[in-house]
């Protein structure tokens, strides 16, 4: 019986991924196994609208394989928009790798789905779901999490900048923010970047290095993957585009843990000692410290 995409459900398997295609979307369901690549893993699967495509490519592969990719429009996919072109081809979550022996079935599905888009250049708003929260993961100078409202970064003493530590555990509610900065960890200077409304066209945030600027986190030696960081970063950003400039949150914020003010006044001394931190520095975040107890 000969394949029509009119027939919901009907699958194409390939390497790491299956795509099922729907009669108004692509589903794609990415395996689990030890080979998968973790960013796969880390999305599970994600159903991608016909209108959030632009259009498909059929491409020959390396050893024997072929390439199926749909191509998203810009501006339709959180994740994509967060990556800005940094993906690697076997973390491109829009690839499905087949056996060269199948690429007549594949030519056909391409066929059958470049014939259903309507849709092409940028899109007005995002179409495919945003990873789900809450989302955390931990960087090199700190541990970043988010609840889709409130993006936190806390410090690591171990990791973290004297300028950070002058500055304190970092909230930005969505509203604040304007978007986000992400480079990969797998080039250099890999960090994410909240960029804040208050700074839109100034340059204030990106003039700053990432490891003194206390709206960013930084990657490297093993912090802050691809799989972690990525999904984290297209959450915000979907966030950002819907939400709307609101008040920013209290400076009070809620009580610490008294053990941990402890430490980072331990910590805060240290640097004081060192000369990294004035005496009137010292006085001014001590006393910050103190107040959140």
């Amino acid at each position: 019986m000969p394949h029509t995409m009119s027939r919901m459900g009907d699958v194409l398997a390939g390497l790491h991924a299956a795509w099922e295609f729907e009669s108004d979307s692509v589903l794609i369901r990415y395996e689990r196994g030890i080979r998968t690549p973790k960013l796969f893993q880390a999305l599970g699967e994600r159903r991608v609208p016909l209108e959030a495509i632009a259009g498909v490519t059929l491409t020959r592969g390396k050893r024997g394989t072929v390439v199926l990719r749909v191509e998203p429009r810009p501006g339709a996919d959180p994740l994509m928009e967060a990556a800005a072109g940094q993906l690697k081809d076997g973390g491109d979550p829009y690839r499905l790798v087949l056996p060269a022996e199948r690429e007549v079935l594949a030519e056909y599905y391409a066929e059958e789905l470049q014939g259903l888009l309507t849709e092409s250049g940028p899109a007005e708003r995002f179409l495919v779901e945003p990873p789900k929260g809450p989302l955390s993961f931990k960087a090199y100078d700190g541990k970043a999490s988010f609840d889709g409202r409130t993006v936190n970064f806390r410090w690591f003493w171990t990791g973290a900048s004297s300028a950070k530590w002058k500055a304190g555990d970092q909230s930005f509610s969505v509203g604040e923010l304007n978007g986000v900065e992400w480079r990969s960890p797998e080039v250099f200077e890999g960090h994410l970047r909240l960029l804040r409304r208050d700074e839109a066209g100034a340059g204030a945030g990106a003039a700053a290095q990432a490891d003194q600027d206390p709206a960013a986190v930084v990657f490297g030696l093993g912090y802050g993957p691809v799989h972690e960081s990525l999904p984290f970063a297209a959450a915000v950003l979907a966030a950002v585009r819907t939400s709307s400039p609101v008040a920013a949150v209290s400076a009070a914020g809620p009580r610490r843990d008294p053990a941990d003010i402890a430490e980072r006044i331990r910590h805060l001394g240290e640097l004081h000692q060192a000369g990294l931190v004035t005496d009137e520095e010292f006085s001014v975040k001590k006393a910050e410290l103190l107040a959140e107890l």
